[in-house]
């Protein structure tokens, strides 16, 4: 792809996502998400392969029907209340309709299932973008309407997502789609302490972006895209595959690594809301995903090929790791020891 336009995209990207997350109108943050909408999709088609056409498509539909729900949503309120402002949505049945246009912008169940293809049909560093920046004006809408919408239905979309998440990334061989059904499973532990503590959810986005970009880069300097190719990355950058296990735990949220945080104050804002059960229950969905993160780690650091593989093995490269994926790794990982400093904030 031509250099400009890439630079242009990517502008596009970053001004529709800057209008959503400032603007205080209905309108404005509609025209937000459309400009993201419209930039995301030529980087998504640039391979010009049938597969990624196909994502592009989907994508496109699929954001559209969701542009479309969140302005009715906020005509209906308008209609009935005389106020565009975002943080007046008070009609229930907008808020309805706002919840499911939420979803299916971010992939929540049961609207996921365009998520884990699209993904699969784009670039790894696209399906970064869409895992996390395409994911922050949403999220956004979520925090500014938090206190009008409906908890109950909150938490059965958030438990719903957790499982599903889990559960349909147990199977999964290419990376892509593993990542995707990760990031369900995540999206689940943001929404169900949506409506108790909102800034818990935007420390759980950042955190899990954080997480996701560094293995989305990881993988893409190894040049891995499903887990047969990871068994033979590691004579590639050894020092790497061995550091992304950690990474990899870190997004299962075990402790003591940075992941461990978000899931550690959300359970701990449940028990307070007397919903210990809920946080039970999603603690133990959690495991799901930490069994598809663990196959993910034994692939790429503890298996050895068989000699039969169909893989060559890479070179080894001198080529130093690029300096953001350390960096974001060690944040990855280490992240843990200022939580009280992360708390008094929030």
């Amino acid at each position: 792809m031509n250099p400009q336009a890439k630079m242009i995209f990517a502008v596009s990207l970053l001004l529709g996502t800057t209008i959503t997350i400032t603007s205080n109108h209905w309108v404005m943050a509609w025209t937000g998400l459309e400009i993201n909408t419209l930039a995301i999709l030529p980087l998504i088609s640039k391979s010009h392969h049938p597969r990624a056409i196909e994502a592009a498509t989907k994508y496109f539909l699929v954001q559209a029907a969701a542009s479309t729900l969140v302005l009715f949503s906020s005509m209906t309120n308008a209609w009935h209340t005389g106020q565009w402002d975002i943080t007046q949505l008070t009609h229930s049945t907008s808020c309805l309709i706002l919840t499911a246009a939420i979803s299916i912008k971010l992939g929540l169940v049961p609207f996921h299932f365009w998520f884990p293809e699209v993904l699969q049909g784009s670039s790894l560093t696209t399906g970064l973008l869409m895992s996390t920046i395409m994911k922050l004006p949403p999220i956004t809408l979520l925090f500014m309407t938090s206190q009008s919408l409906n908890p109950t239905l909150l938490t059965t979309l958030a438990i719903l997502s957790a499982a599903i998440g889990g559960w349909m990334g147990l199977n999964q061989t290419q990376i892509r789609k593993i990542l995707a059904f990760s990031s369900i499973s995540h999206l689940g532990w943001m929404t169900i302490i949506l409506v108790y503590n909102p800034k818990l959810t935007l420390l759980n986005f950042y955190l899990y972006a954080l997480m996701t970009s560094t293995m989305f880069l990881t993988f893409n300097s190894m040049k891995v895209l499903k887990l047969s190719t990871l068994m033979t990355a590691w004579t590639k950058t050894p020092s790497l595959s061995a550091i992304s296990l950690l990474t990899l735990m870190s997004l299962a949220g075990l402790p003591p690594l940075t992941g461990f945080l978000p899931k550690w104050m959300i359970i701990q804002e449940l028990t307070m809301q007397e919903m210990a059960p809920t946080a039970i229950i999603i603690s133990l969905l959690s495991l799901l995903g930490l069994f598809f993160y663990l196959r993910l780690t034994y692939c790429a650091t503890i298996t050895l090929p068989p000699h039969t593989t169909n893989h060559m093995k890479q070179w080894h490269t001198n080529k130093p790791v690029n300096m953001s994926i350390a960096i974001l790794t060690t944040l990855s990982i280490m992240l843990l020891p200022v939580s009280p400093m992360i708390s008094a904030i929030i």
